[in-house]
């Protein structure tokens, strides 16, 4: 009997002050632990950099204290990210000039290090026994926000990183927990402080910006503040067990759901949009042995360089489509695609992710050679727990959506790549939306 292979799955928890990062990732731990995996925790570098003594050169420590008193009182962010951000963001809105040289040393050694010390982390987790959970405190692509985006693209160069790398190829899901200062501002406060309005407007920024630097990995959760403190926890391991298709029955009940909209083109220019990350995707059905199941491959990149997901979608459980994906190399990824069914067109898009209204967005343009159907198709995607009533209000403006058209199957993209007609083709697929 060939042996289980056990699994290894690398979570980044990131997000804004008081989102509930921390009481999150103990309880992810307690629940993986109680369903019988290893999970590590690998901690935040800045803490372990910054508790060492760790300082910008320049600085002196008695300016050092005196800028994260003045900072933690307007703000109440306990992170030691604020030690970063007191010498790029908070100079730049009194009128001085942020201190970007020290920052920037700062941010390419903590990136060093924090690579070098997951490294660790994932080399333990590859040699368990077990399955194995390994969540990150924040990770690589956390570094970006708070630096230029000049200065980040200058570091990449420098030491020979890519976005997609860092980002895409290298945690199997992001998960960002809104700060409660962005929805839930009751909420908002420290242990013997509550937070002013000025430290609530900064904190809404550093979230954002945390949320913004990783606008575009494939599996990006954002858990907002529309339920109370423990749904939304509920919600945060419900994403993480719904990625690795373990049922939890009723003990994670959520009413988050995909929504899918029809846009109608042209799209409006670039300016309009938010800070937004562009990728190449492009899609291949692979032969199965039965009709109710779908398989597919997925190269997604950006300046040449890709990551490559296999997805098998498998018929409902309990209502519920069941989809098993695996993070593949790109030898893994040629040996299958030698199995690519000749029924279907391969599926060429470009695909816009961003933020909007708290909520993350995937817009996939249809791009030829493909199908006459596909000819000028925009698809939207975003998740929600909003009621239907708030749906729209939630939608970007600056998008005209045609309509709703979650669930309905001419919009499948499995079967919007069959080369056959549909009305003389017998793969048409009812009940597996894809």
């Amino acid at each position: 009997m060939e042996k289980k292979q056990n699994r290894v799955y690398k979570v980044v928890l990131t997000g804004g002050p008081c989102g509930g990062k921390t009481t999150g990732q103990s309880r992810l731990c307690t629940f993986f632990e109680n369903l019988g995996w290893k999970v590590f925790r690998v901690p935040e570098t800045a803490t372990v950099l910054l508790s060492g003594g760790i300082k910008f050169s320049d600085l002196s420590a008695e300016e050092v204290e005196a800028w994260l008193t003045s900072y933690r009182g307007r703000c109440s962010v306990s992170s030691p990210q604020a030690y970063i951000v007191s010498l790029v963001i908070a100079p730049a809105q009194a009128g001085g000039k942020p201190k970007s040289e020290p920052a920037f040393r700062f941010q390419e050694n903590l990136l060093k290090t924090m690579l070098q010390i997951e490294n660790t982390f994932f080399a333990l987790g590859e040699s368990c026994s077990r399955d194995c959970l390994i969540i990150c405190d924040r990770g690589a692509m956390d570094a970006s926000a708070f630096i230029s985006r000049e200065k980040w693209e200058q570091m990449m160069v420098t030491n020979r990183w890519n976005s997609v790398e860092l980002r895409d190829n290298r945690y199997n899901q992001i998960i960002h927990m809104v700060s409660a200062a962005n929805g839930a501002e009751d909420f908002y406060t420290t242990e013997e402080h509550a937070c002013r309005s000025e430290g609530m407007e900064l904190a809404r920024e550093l979230d954002y910006n945390a949320a913004a630097a990783w606008v575009g990995h494939p599996y990006f959760d954002l858990i907002d503040n529309s339920t109370d403190f423990e749904t939304k926890i509920c919600r945060m391991i419900s994403s993480v067990c719904l990625k690795l298709c373990i049922d939890t029955g009723d003990r994670l009940l959520t009413n988050s759901r995909k929504l899918k909209f029809l846009v109608r083109g042209p799209l409006p220019r670039d300016s309009v949009f938010p800070p937004f990350q562009d990728f190449d995707v492009v899609h291949n059905y692979l032969q199965t042995n039965t009709p109710k199941m779908q398989a597919r491959l997925r190269k997604r990149g950006q300046k040449g360089h890709w990551s490559y997901i296999h997805t098998i979608r498998k018929p409902k459980i309990r209502n519920q489509v069941v989809e098993v994906r695996t993070q593949l190399t790109h030898r893994d990824y040629m040996n299958l695609l030698a199995q690519r069914d000749d029924s279907h067109f391969t599926i060429f898009k470009k695909r816009r992710c961003f933020l909007f209204n708290n909520q993350y967005f995937q817009l996939d343009i249809y791009k030829e050679p493909c199908h006459p159907r596909c000819k000028g198709l925009i698809l939207l995607e975003t998740y929600t727990t909003s009621e239907d009533c708030n749906v729209q209000k939630s939608l970007p403006q600056f998008l005209t959506i045609v309509e709703e058209v979650t669930g309905n199957p001419l919009y499948s993209m499995f079967n919007l790549s069959l080369r056959e007609e549909w009305t003389t083709t017998k793969k048409f697929c009812h009940a597996l939306q894809g």
